[in-house]
């Protein structure tokens, strides 16, 4: 099983939240329905702009206490390096790849 550690954002620098979970999709839906009262809702935190899957609960436990440790400025440094235009990371849930994408995936180890 995969666990995921993820930051939300209002908008491109805007408010941040840093979360977890065992599903992902499911969960970002969740913040995007405002399907429980709390910070995401009140500030309409609903942009998945980062995202790192961890094999091990703890690990995933671990890393999500030490973003919401982290200066802000760190955070967008990290959203930054992976995500320079701050784009809604689940809008690419469920997208179909086409053959030259699936090609590429299954063959990218191969081509060295």
């Amino acid at each position: 099983m995969k666990y995921f550690v993820y930051i939300l954002a209002s908008q491109r620098n805007g408010t941040l939240y840093v979360g977890f979970t065992d599903d992902l999709k499911r969960r970002i839906r969740e913040h995007k329905e405002f399907k429980y009262d709390g910070f995401t809702k009140r500030y309409k935190v609903t942009s998945l702009v980062y995202y790192e899957d961890h094999l091990e609960m703890e690990d995933a436990m671990k890393r999500e206490k030490q973003l919401k440790k982290w200066d802000r400025k760190w955070k967008i440094e990290l959203i930054e390096k992976t995500n320079p235009k701050w784009k809604d990371l689940s809008l690419e849930f469920g997208k179909e790849l086409s053959q030259t994408e699936i090609l590429d995936l299954l063959f990218k180890d191969k081509k060295h």
